[in-house]
């Protein structure tokens, strides 16, 4: 079966100019096909407090009102899309800037307002993912540069997690590749302790994770990253990978596994 690798860069590395150039640098060395995915909240915060908006964040997920939606959309979708896109071209990779409502590749559902309303947020099921269309583009050597916003096919944008995005891209091409998905971010891997950067978790299973989160160990956006990262080893995915954006080249990091 062909492969592909699916790499999800943190907003923390996107901010940087000098760590994303590194980043993409390192991207462009992996072996296509591979399919880029990226945040860009730390930008769309910024933005947002420029315009008087407070952002409002629930266990590491941003609640969307309509204004916060136009400001997410155009960050994402524009300003920090277009700019990761021209700096592949200038790298020698032939990349296509999407979000979810191109060519129809991620429709999503509003999520449902109970217990806590996300406002305009969406939630991906992987088997509506058009896979046809974004295999079309791989199988002709176009790297695709997702960001998180999707569609709910009735003419609204969604604003949608970045690494739910990742891992329902991941999901959806395991049917079709052998998907290596790996999530980048400023952290060596997921830690022990947040305020020693050396105390990675070298390999995390299920139960552990169940652990983690009962003693707060990893909390806020490490949350949606470790369900999202489970969600795909249990759906086809091959091997999930957390680790820091300057690593991608090497063999550290942490790796989530089912069982022992």
């Amino acid at each position: 079966m062909r492969e592909v690798s699916i790499i999800k860069i943190g907003g923390n590395v996107v901010d940087s100019p000098e760590a994303l150039e590194n980043f993409l640098q390192k991207f462009n060395n992996i072996p296509s096909p591979k399919i880029l995915i990226h945040g860009g909240g730390v930008i769309a915060s910024q933005f947002s407090k420029r315009m008087g908006i407070e952002p409002k964040m629930h266990n590491g997920r941003r609640i969307t009102d309509f204004e916060t939606l136009k400001i997410v959309a155009m960050t994402y979708a524009g300003w920090v899309n277009k700019s990761i896109v021209a700096q592949l071209q200038k790298i020698g990779c032939n990349a296509i800037g999407l979000s979810g409502a191109d060519g129809n590749c991620v429709p999503a559902k509003r999520r449902d307002p109970k217990p806590i309303d996300f406002g305009y947020v969406g939630d991906v099921e992987p088997q509506k993912i058009n896979k046809e269309l974004i295999d079309n583009l791989l199988s002709n050597g176009i790297t695709p540069v997702f960001c998180a916003i999707t569609h709910d096919e009735n003419g609204s944008l969604l604003n949608t997690n970045a690494d739910t995005m990742a891992s329902s891209i991941a999901v959806a091409l395991s049917s079709l590749y052998s998907v290596k998905l790996i999530f980048c971010f400023e952290k060596n891997g997921v830690l022990y302790s947040a305020d020693d950067d050396n105390s990675v978790i070298p390999t995390i299973t299920e139960e552990l994770f169940e652990e983690l989160r009962e003693k707060e160990i990893v909390s806020a956006g490490m949350l949606p990253k470790l369900e999202n990262s489970f969600a795909a080893l249990n759906n086809g995915v091959e091997e999930v990978i957390i680790k820091k954006a300057e690593n991608l080249d090497i063999e550290l990091g942490s790796k989530l596994i089912l069982k022992n």
